[in-house]
């Protein structure tokens, strides 16, 4: 009996042992958890060694819908920007640069493309920008892929299509904003980058309506090929965590197959090329018609072109609340059709770095745009101004809390 009582003291023993290492092994494991309470785990970065997935395995949902399961990130603290300059548009990617410059928070560098003979002219200039260690540039050739580089060339515009393959020849960018020449910065860059992480589990890229009035638009009424939503999406700014773009398979009407970025651009060529009008643009509209789930879409004050005034106001956001980044397609900086537009662009550009934005940028561009109010977008040449006037604001408010 008294050798029963020993052993079952012993197992008693041995029991409550047990029982403490779960209880320490599951209070460890909740401490390391997000909401546990304790120190939280850090978010893996999808570009880390390590963290990619094996291709074809990223984590596909319910019904075939693929899925990054990986935790968010925070964007980084330089911001990338790309631009691709062809033929007469230095002047403009300066202005454009310079726009970018003047109120943006968070360090910047620049990937500039730009043709052989544009490269010296490009560095004489940006080297003399005083910011130095806000602002860092690289310069590279137009590049296309050599067994086709003919026909992305002449596709819509020189070089145009080169965004496409922005993912594929800046390989170490984990995220990137494409712009094209004639965009101009009425906010900090620093907020438009904000919406990376806004981006939902499948969303890979942010571009706004090519069309905020069906009536007008251009896709729904004449388009001879698939295009995103009701009326389109414009590729003039386009926010991409190009991780993610190299990483998504892709549905498309070629094949059942899913394909990658760098296997689907030239077999979409192909087979749209007798198609399309808007070169890269319609590309990029077939794609994301079969893959909905991939875009953020931004309102339309934060590309608000002349399409947006000319025939009336229609871009509800900017009246209350400005416009955020002005792209003037058209060439409406150059010419006198939408002189609104023009008064911008020649504000920014003739504004020296250092002078007093009130006095040398707000107050002459609000008496320039006084003057337009003969056309439809002088008649809410008050939008033009309204968030570049919170901009300036804002930005001298930061200097004051910095001194």
């Amino acid at each position: 009996m008294r050798r029963l009582a020993r052993v079952a003291l012993l197992c008693l023993g041995c029991a409550v042992c047990s029982l403490l290492y779960g209880l320490s092994q599951l209070a460890l494991s909740l401490e390391q958890e997000p909401g546990g309470g304790g120190r939280q785990r850090q978010a893996r970065d999808p570009a880390a060694p390590g963290a990619r997935r094996q291709a074809g395995s990223a984590g596909r949902g319910e019904a075939g819908t693929e899925r990054y399961d990986y935790m968010k990130t925070h964007p980084s603290e330089k911001m990338h920007l790309a631009v691709v300059a062809c033929g007469e548009r230095l002047e403009e990617t300066v202005t454009m640069l310079r726009s970018a410059i003047i109120f943006s928070i968070k360090p910047l560098h620049f990937h500039i493309f730009a043709e052989d003979q544009l490269h010296e002219s490009f560095k004489d200039i940006l080297d003399e920008f005083p910011y130095e260690g806000k602002v860092n540039y690289t310069l590279y050739p137009i590049t296309f892929p050599s067994e086709s580089a003919g026909e992305w060339k002449k596709l819509f515009k020189p070089c145009a299509s080169q965004r496409l393959f922005l993912p594929l020849i800046l390989k170490d960018v984990d995220s990137l904003l494409y712009v094209d020449t004639d965009i101009l910065f009425l906010r900090p860059v620093d907020d438009i980058w904000s919406f990376l992480g806004k981006f939902n589990s499948t969303q890979i890229a942010a571009m706004a309506p090519e069309h905020e009035e069906p009536r007008i638009g251009w896709y729904n009424r004449f388009a001879r090929h698939p295009y995103y939503g009701a009326t389109g999406i414009n590729s003039g700014v386009m926010l991409m965590n190009m991780t993610r773009i190299r990483r998504k398979y892709f549905k498309n009407d070629m094949t059942p197959v899913r394909l990658q970025w760098r296997e689907l651009l030239m077999p979409l060529l192909k087979k749209y090329k007798l198609n399309i009008t808007w070169g890269d643009q319609d590309l990029l509209n077939i794609m994301f018609f079969h893959n909905p789930e991939s875009l953020y879409v931004f309102p339309c004050q934060w590309n608000y072109r002349p399409d947006h005034c000319i025939y009336g106001s229609n871009c509800k956001a900017a009246e209350e609340e400005g416009i955020f980044i002005l792209h003037g397609n058209r060439g409406v900086y150059h010419d006198d059709k939408q002189p609104t537009f023009r008064a911008v662009y020649e504000a920014i550009k003739n504004y020296s770095f250092g002078d007093d934005l009130v006095h040398s940028l707000l107050q002459p561009l609000e008496q320039e745009l006084q003057k337009t109010m003969h056309t439809y977008c002088g008649r809410v040449y008050k939008v033009f101004i309204k968030q570049l006037t919170k901009s300036i604001r804002d930005l001298y408010a930061r200097r004051s809390k910095g001194r």
